[in-house]
Order: structure tokens, then sequence, then C-alpha cells
């Protein structure tokens, strides 16, 4: 069974576990020498490049994975953590450098649908929160989705370049405790079928998005979406309704 977690910086740090627990509990996910063992050998086919890379990856990091559907594509140097808890869907394509980090300790982890893209060097990152990509959703180069309850994308969505989702924050009302030291609430987000986040939009904790709704670049998103809405600025405001004329 797998010990629950500390926080990151905690978990580096603490002299009571051998390096080796420490790396099987933030990384592996489980305990014991055979998962580890497993995780290894997986993770060797990481860096290896070209066609011979594809193909050691599409044959060794399903071992590793609660499931996987048919015809994935693993790009180079895709990292995994907490493997036991993401399951993949049919027709899935992560591209170089992409991160599923599945880490917590009660959590469903990380779920992704059928021909779902995950674009290069974009993290999906829980912190015992889980993370639902429904069949479709294309995320582009170096997003951030982040979870520390449940983060979920609708069918055929797509998160535009450097966009981030940020499932979760800090309490700060203690004025004598660092922020880090404090609780970390987390309410969840929830985009719905057919939206378009712009660009390096960033859609904070607590938001509801309605489906086909439009984000723009670089919006702050702070409240609710209303369905079919446009919305930009910072923090962002309601421009106009898609179902009316421009």
């Amino acid at each position: 069974m797998t010990e629950r977690l500390a926080d990151v910086p905690g978990a580096l740090f603490d002299s009571e576990r051998s390096r080796v627990h420490r790396y099987m509990d933030l990384v592996v996910g489980r305990r014991g020498w055979w998962p580890l063992l497993k995780y290894e050998m997986a993770m060797l086919a990481s860096g290896v490049p070209g066609a011979l890379g594809l193909a050691l990856r599409a044959r060794l990091y399903p071992w590793v994975l609660q499931s996987c559907g048919r015809d994935v594509m693993f790009g180079a140097h895709v990292i995994l953590r907490h493997p036991h808890k993401i399951r993949i869907g049919d027709h899935v394509a992560l591209d170089d450098n992409v991160t599923l980090d599945a880490k917590g300790t009660a959590n469903q982890g990380i779920s992704l649908g059928n021909e779902v893209f995950i674009g290069r060097s974009s993290i999906l990152a829980c912190k015992d929160g889980e993370i639902e990509l429904e069949d479709g959703v294309n995320v582009s180069y170096q997003c951030l989705i982040f979870s520390g309850s449940v983060v979920r994308v609708g069918r055929k969505s797509l998160l535009a370049a450097q966009s981030y989702l940020v499932g979760g924050g800090h309490d700060f009302e203690t004025l004598d405790r660092p922020v880090v030291e404090q609780g970390r609430p987390s309410k969840g987000i929830d985009v719905g079928p057919g939206c378009w986040i712009g660009a390096g939009a960033k859609v904070l904790d607590g938001v509801r998005v309605g489906q086909d709704a439009i984000i723009a670049a670089n919006a702050v998103v702070t409240q609710d979406v209303p369905a079919f809405a446009i919305v930009g600025g910072i923090p962002a405001r309601i421009i106009r309704d898609r179902r009316e004329n421009p």
C-alpha cells in the first residue's frame, strides 16, 4: 500500500526515509521492488530517438499504466509519475517532453479519452486531485493543467499554447506563517464541451466554463463563464454571446 505523501519539499528532504523510498513515493507511486523494476524498465525507452523509440515506448509504457488503449503514441522524454493511476483511451498522442503526474494517495489520477492530443512540453499535474480530458480534447504546447481536487475538460475543447488551468490555491490569512505552510484549498475547474481557451489564458480555481465558450488570449478568468460567451481581459469580462450577430 502506498504511504500517504507529504508535500513535495518535505518528501524530498525527509531523512527518515531512504532515497529509494522517497523515489518510490514521489515518482513510482508504489512501494516494492517489482513496481520499481517495471517502472525503470519502461523509462529506459524514454529518450530513445526516432521510430525505434516510438516502438519501444508503445510496447513498454503500457506495462506501468492502469490502462492504455490502441494506437497510442508516446513522444520522446514523456514522463509518467504514479502511472498506475493513469488511464489512456484509443488513438491518443503525447508529444515530446509531456509530463503526466498523477501524484496522490486517495485520488483517481489522470484519465485521457479517445483521440486526445497533448502538445510538446505540456504538464498535467495532480496533488491528490484528478484530471479528466474527454474525447477529442486538444492541448497545445507548454500548457499546464493542475488539480488539487477535480479538473475536467469537455469533449473537443481546445487549449491553445501556454494556457493554464489552475485547479487549486493557497490560504494566506495567517500572517505569522509563510503562505507555503498554510492550507491548499481546491474547488476544481470544469470546462464544458467545445470550448476554446486562447493562448496564454489562465483559468483559476473554482471556475466553471460553459459549453462552446471562448476565452480570449492572455485573459485571466476568475468567475464562471456562461455557455457560448466570449470573454477577455484581466480579470475576464463578457465581450459578447456567440449566438448574437457581431
